[in-house]
């Protein structure tokens, strides 16, 4: 676990920079928080918060099969993917389990796959382990490439104030940021986010461009976000996270991710199981979010129940605050999930919730 470009570069963001609460954050060092969590969740979803993405691992694909080799890797299609999108996609072991999760972005004589740095190391062995006598070569990016995100409905005139303009860009679109600055210029690519329920946008740039572009888009406006806020935003939006909500033992229709999914594009690692699934209907749990009045005694493992039988487990959870509701996701038996139902998770009432949460 190493520290991230900001934790690294950060020294003259402020003096109280040394004090922020660390921790460890999907495979990195990061901060915690830089106040309040629940404000800093706030102006993401009402204004603009900027927050490191140090903790997701880039990996550069080149060589003549790239395209070929990824598409048989994969769950998603890679074979038409045009150049400058990406897609979301599952990386699964013979038997149809999730061994990790992925995005992967055309860009034209490279594929470049986003993962957490948690995910890195089985992701890297994965990819080696099937590259036989394919044209592919693949090289980890971690001391070229890092990322800052940037998210809320004032993101663009952020950037703009910071003399970063971005281009109109569809979810999961890649494009290159023109500065507009006088001098000290930043080189990026950004992409936009694909959350559901705000504008994000990412940008990939060098790890000593990192300072000075946090810098800007703070003065610019963007307000500092740690993951404590992320994690909210993450489980408000229906957001699963691998190694927390996605587990080696699940199947890739049990998580309702069905973005990460095509049926069209042919054989790759598991395909057998998913097509299996999906002409049977197999799977008798599902991916669902829950509400209740208050998380006291809910945590991650928590048994959901009805009429004393139990029906599910959570796997995150989050409160809005002192006084607010407390949201959580995890599995529910498939006839049970529909919206509005009352269960019970421990001894809490609760109520099952579509993804994402619209309103809390």
């Amino acid at each position: 676990m190493g520290l991230t470009a900001l934790q690294q570069h950060g020294e003259g963001l402020g003096a109280a920079f040394a004090a922020y609460n660390t921790g460890e954050y999907r495979g990195a060092t990061a901060s915690a928080r830089f106040g309040d969590p629940d404000a800093e969740f706030g102006r993401m979803r009402d204004q603009c918060g900027i927050y490191d993405l140090g903790y997701r691992a880039k990996i550069s694909l080149t060589g003549a099969d790239r395209i070929r080799w990824l598409n048989g890797m994969v769950t998603n299609n890679i074979r038409d993917l045009v150049v400058g999108h990406g897609v979301y996609a599952f990386l699964l072991n013979p038997q149809g389990h999730i061994l990790g999760d992925l995005y992967a972005y055309n860009r034209g004589e490279s594929i470049t796959v986003d993962t957490e740095s948690s995910q890195l190391e089985r992701v890297l062995t994965t990819f080696d382990h099937y590259i036989i006598m394919d044209d592919v070569e693949v090289k980890n990016l971690g001391d070229e490439l890092t990322a800052l995100g940037i998210a809320g409905p004032n993101s663009r005139n952020v950037l703009a104030a910071a003399g970063i303009q971005i281009p109109e860009l569809q979810p999961l679109q890649v494009g290159e940021a023109k500065c507009t600055c006088a001098c000290d210029c930043v080189t990026c690519t950004v992409v936009r986010g694909d959350n559901p329920t705000t504008e994000s946008y990412e940008l990939w740039l060098a790890p000593a461009e990192v300072r000075k572009t946090w810098d800007a888009l703070v003065a610019s406006g963007a307000s500092p976000v740690g993951f404590e806020a992320l994690e909210l935003q993450r489980i408000v939006s229906g957001i699963p996270l691998y190694g927390v909500d996605i587990r080696d033992r699940d199947l890739p229709q049990e998580t309702e991710q069905t973005r990460a999914l095509n049926f069209n594009k042919g054989c790759y690692i598991g395909q057998e199981i998913v097509e299996r699934i999906r002409s049977r209907g197999a799977v008798h749990r599902k991916f669902s979010g829950f509400s209740m009045e208050t998380n006291t005694g809910v945590v991650a493992g928590s048994k959901v129940s009805m009429a004393d039988k139990e029906v599910g487990e959570i796997t995150s959870i989050a409160s809005l605050g002192v006084g607010q509701p407390a949201c959580a996701l995890g599995y529910i038996r498939r006839e049970i999930s529909i919206p509005g139902k009352d269960v019970q998770i421990g001894s809490t009432k609760a109520e099952v919730r579509e993804l994402p949460f619209r309103k809390m």
